[in-house]
């Protein structure tokens, strides 16, 4: 099984600590590759630099329906371009966010989201009312750092993380704790051990379920509004696209 795991941003060491936590996690015989596109924001903070990563999403799709990809992961906890993307394949595309709301809801009936920035709080909250989980999640928090900190200041973004994660152990009257951001993949273990709750993290959730899914024999409907899309004439900077024949 061939996993593809896109980081939304340009970020490469992102990108490699997220391909080591897939790897962590993943099956024998699954295979993953971790990839970003060429260009595109080196973080992703706000509605306008989710915007601009779709496109780059869009990209890797493409190149891995080139590969024969048996699944991809949008990692961002923002979930960009998901629609999108499913329309391009059959086989299965998981967001994180997505991925890790499901999870936390299996192992807890109420959950709250520690994610960085407070602006992406409410990027959060718009996924779960999208996805159908806001009657699980207690409270979306943050632990106020920029997303790039997380690589630029490990030990500190991770301090602040921990004494968020505390604070909604505390006050939220919570079941677990959902990490909202995919630079955090690699905090699993030692926010969990820190602060005594079941700790969720959606790059690892979302390959737990892709290899659940492929091995199910399933993948994206194209059916409705997940068909692929129709091929028609595409202008300037777009004009690639004209006519894309996919099936």
């Amino acid at each position: 099984m061939h996993i593809r795991v896109i980081n939304p941003n340009t970020t490469q060491a992102m990108t490699d600590t997220i391909g080591e936590a897939a790897r962590a996690v993943a099956s024998p015989g699954t295979r993953i590759t971790a990839c970003q596109p060429d260009s595109g924001p080196v973080s992703i903070e706000s509605h306008f630099d989710e915007a601009v990563s779709v496109m780059g999403v869009i990209e890797e799709v493409l190149a891995g329906e080139r590969e024969g990809t048996d699944a991809y992961i949008i990692a961002c906890f923002g979930d960009p371009g998901i629609y999108a993307a499913r329309e391009l394949t059959r086989a299965p595309v998981i967001g994180i966010a997505e991925a890790a709301f499901h999870m936390a809801s299996l192992i807890s009936t109420r959950f709250s989201i520690v994610t960085t920035l407070p602006r992406t709080m409410i990027i959060a909250e718009h996924l779960l009312e999208s996805y159908g989980f806001s009657h699980n999640c207690r409270r979306i928090r943050a632990a106020d750092i920029p997303v790039l900190d997380l690589e630029d200041n490990p030990d500190r973004a991770l301090e602040l993380i921990i004494e968020e994660c505390l604070r909604a152990k505390r006050e939220d009257n919570i079941g677990a704790i959902v990490l909202g951001c995919g630079g955090m993949a690699d905090l699993t273990p030692t926010i969990s051990e820190a602060v005594g709750l079941p700790v969720v993290e959606g790059v690892t959730a979302a390959i737990k379920l892709a290899e659940a899914v492929v091995g199910l024999g399933l993948g994206t409907s194209k059916f409705g509004d997940l068909a692929f899309p129709r091929p028609k004439p595409f202008i300037g900077r777009f004009e690639s696209y004209s006519n894309l024949k996919l099936e």
